[in-house]
C-alpha cells in the first residue's frame, strides 16, 4: 500500500493496480451514523389509535423523517414515521430549524427510539436524531 502514496493521478492508481493483479472493485464512500440530538416526539396526543400502537414501538426502532413544507402550522415540519410508514408525530418546533436546513439540502436524517413512557392518556416518545453520511 505504501506505493500507492505517491501517486498522484487516479489514471495512474487504476494502472498501478491492474499492473499489480489486484482485483479491482467499486470504491465505496465512507458510511457512517452521526449522533446530532435527542429530542422527543411532538403531536403524539393528534395521532389517532397512538396508544393502540404503543405496544409495537421498541427502543431502537428506526424512524424515518420526511419533510412537510407545506404544512400549514410550521413551514420546517419533520414528520417521524415508523418502519411501517405509520405516522407518529412531529419533530418539535423549536428544535426543526436546523434538521429541516439539512433535509432540504439532501441530507439523510433518521432517528431511533431512546424510551418511551405512558402518562394517563398521553405517550411520550424520547427519540435520538442522527445524519447517515
Amino acid at each position: 500500500m505504501s506505493d500507492l502514496i505517491n501517486i498522484d493521478d487516479q489514471n495512474q492508481l487504476v494502472k498501478s493496480l491492474y499492473q499489480k493483479g489486484h482485483p479491482l472493485s467499486v470504491i465505496k464512500p465512507f458510511e457512517r451514523d452521526i449522533y446530532l440530538f435527542s429530542t422527543y416526539i411532538a403531536g403524539t396526543t393528534h395521532v389517532t389509535g397512538i396508544m393502540d400502537l404503543e405496544p409495537t414501538l421498541q427502543v431502537g426502532e428506526p424512524l424515518n423523517f420526511y419533510r412537510e413544507p407545506d404544512n400549514p402550522y410550521d413551514k420546517e415540519a419533520i414528520v417521524i414515521k415508523n418502519q411501517y410508514e405509520v405516522k407518529l408525530g412531529y419533530i418539535p418546533r423549536k428544535d426543526n430549524v436546523v434538521f429541516s436546513r439539512l433535509m432540504d439540502a439532501g441530507k439523510l436524517l433518521f432517528g431511533k427510539i431512546k424510551s418511551k413512557e405512558r402518562k394517563g392518556n398521553y405517550l411520550s416518545i424520547s427519540i435520538d436524531i442522527y445524519l447517515h453520511e
